[in-house]
């Protein structure tokens, strides 16, 4: 049913802030297995075929029970990690633009303020699992983090900018350094993609 979907740059392009080594790892291995494991999942409920990994995702809860928790952690890895890969890009601009940074200013007065509080978050986050920029059903944006790979659709929010917080996203060249790792992510953000989420409604 699904397929890995192809990164946008080279495996190369992120270097020196994720090195080859790191994304080839991460991509290959990790984000692979849960598209298999995914489609294991789903592989005798020809009902799903054909429908986005977002749409099974929001309705989580019509999803049967024996199944449900392993769409939740595979189904949650493969989406989780297919918009992690898209939110990054060699050669970023350091901040959004347009709507965006509006919609980021409203909600956290400046971008300064914006990046501490997210900075803080992800490092917060106990183990492993996710750091979010979402919207919420009323059109704000908060930040908010998820636990494995649990995905904020099923919670009715709609993901905006992500963080891969599991030590395997980092681990191989930042070693426990997680503070080094967020700092460097911010260097590599593709506001473009964020931006035209935020645009986007969810169906």
């Amino acid at each position: 049913m699904f397929d890995l979907p192809a990164l946008p740059y080279d495996q190369n392009a992120l270097e020196p802030y994720l090195t080859t080594d790191v994304v080839k790892i991460h991509y290959t291995k990790h984000h692979q297995t849960y598209c298999n494991n995914l489609n294991k999942a789903l592989e005798n409920h020809p009902e799903y075929n054909g429908m986005p990994i977002d749409k099974i995702l929001r309705s989580i809860e019509s999803v049967p029970a024996e199944i449900r928790q392993a769409v939740v952690n595979n189904g949650g890895g493969f989406y989780n990690h297919s918009l992690y890969w898209e939110n990054l890009m060699p050669q970023a601009k350091k901040e959004p633009e347009g709507a965006l940074m509006e919609a980021i200013t409203n909600a956290f007065v400046t971008f300064a303020d914006f990046q501490k509080l997210f900075t803080d978050s992800a490092m917060r986050l106990f183990g492993s699992g996710w750091t979010w920029l979402v919207q919420t059903r009323d059109g704000s944006l908060k930040i908010v983090n998820t636990a494995n790979q649990d995905c904020p659709l099923s919670s009715g929010l709609k993901p905006i900018l992500t963080l891969d917080v599991w030590e395997h996203a980092y681990y191989l060249q930042y070693q426990n350094l997680r503070a080094d790792y967020i700092a460097n992510w911010w260097n590599i953000i593709n506001w473009k993609v964020a931006a035209v989420r935020l645009e986007t409604p969810l169906d």
